[in-house]
């Protein structure tokens, strides 16, 4: 729930990036109470205009012309590549500031934008959107105080023909190291990555395996090969083998196994939720409140920085980044 005293100005946003993410974001924005969706930017003037019939909001071609019209707030969800100049444009105007992930191109810009928003006391958040998911949300919360021995993670699909500079680590297994980082509650330490371009100019398929430094052994399968989307997750601990599916939303137990081979086994409860909306809701609350956010700027660039390496370009390291959930 957003934090809002009484008698408090309703929180002026913007978002720039209008790609079905950002006119998503424009969406929800547009309807939390105590926010005031501003306008939307983007150089794309049909895009614009889609948008800003539906919402009623100003429309702009610029970062600039959009920041001139009084924002305190901005979610990026424009390419990847202009992630890095938009964040220190916004960051240098005093503009609290939400990236959709991954936060940069290269590990070395994400740590010059995680400087700046430190340098000037900013809000600066990651949209890491699988953490809100509630499928996620309930394999988290059923993993508390458990011995986490083994996390398996599939995220396939069909070629998105959105999709032309980035390969499958970024796009699709960049969300799945954060998890693993999420879920343990460590960093990962042992990296090994098996790639291939099949159709794709990029990588297209990934089979990476991880150690974390907690021992926890880590395993993802993502590829643009499937015909089909599949997101399942499955984590084995001393006490308890659990399985979800993130696209049902359907989250099982196993437990209480018993000598004979038999065990236990039941339906976790799953709440009913939008994982962007629960995620936007999540930035304002923090830009209001001062708080550190639910995907710290570190969690991104740790994400990245693995993500970098099973690419074999790892780029400039990040300088020691915080724990996961820190």
């Amino acid at each position: 729930m957003i934090s809002m005293t009484d008698g408090a100005k309703p929180l002026r946003v913007g978002v720039v990036g209008l790609g079905v993410m950002g006119k998503n974001h424009a969406r929800v924005l547009d309807e939390l109470p105590g926010v005031t969706l501003v306008g939307v930017a983007d150089p794309d003037g049909v895009q614009v205009e889609f948008v800003t019939s539906r919402l009623g909001c100003a429309g702009f071609s610029t970062l600039d012309a959009l920041m001139d019209a009084g924002i305190d707030a901005l979610t990026i969800a424009a390419p990847t590549q202009l992630h890095t100049q938009i964040a220190l444009q916004a960051i240098a105007r005093g503009i609290h500031v939400l990236i959709e992930k991954p936060i940069a191109q290269t590990v070395e810009d994400g740590q010059r934008i995680l400087d700046a928003a430190s340098r000037a006391g900013l809000t600066l958040m990651v949209g890491h959107v699988e953490r809100f998911n509630p499928a996620v949300q309930s394999i988290k919360q059923a993993l508390a105080g458990e011995d986490i021995l083994s996390i398996q993670i599939t995220r396939v699909g069909p070629f998105p023909p959105r999709m032309s500079d980035i390969g499958v680590v970024i796009d699709l297994a960049v969300h799945d190291i954060d998890l693993i980082r999420w879920f343990t509650g460590s960093e990962i330490q042992d990296i090994q990555p098996q790639t291939n371009s099949i159709h794709a100019a990029r990588e297209d398929i990934a089979l990476l395996q991880f150690r974390t430094v907690s021992g926890v052994l880590a395993h993802i399968n993502t590829n643009w090969l499937t015909p089909f989307k599949a997101r399942t997750v499955h984590v084995a601990t001393r006490n308890k083998y659990i399985t979800g599916d993130l696209i049902t939303r359907q989250v099982t137990e196993c437990f209480d196994y018993k000598p004979d081979g038999s065990y236990s086994m039941r339906h976790l409860s799953v709440a009913y939720a939008e994982p962007l909306r629960a995620e936007l809701v999540a930035f304002i609350d923090a830009v209001r409140t001062g708080k550190a956010p639910a995907v710290l700027g570190t969690d991104g660039l740790a994400s990245l920085d693995i993500a970098m390496r099973c690419l074999g370009d790892r780029g400039q390291s990040a300088p020691k980044l915080a724990a996961a959930g820190e």
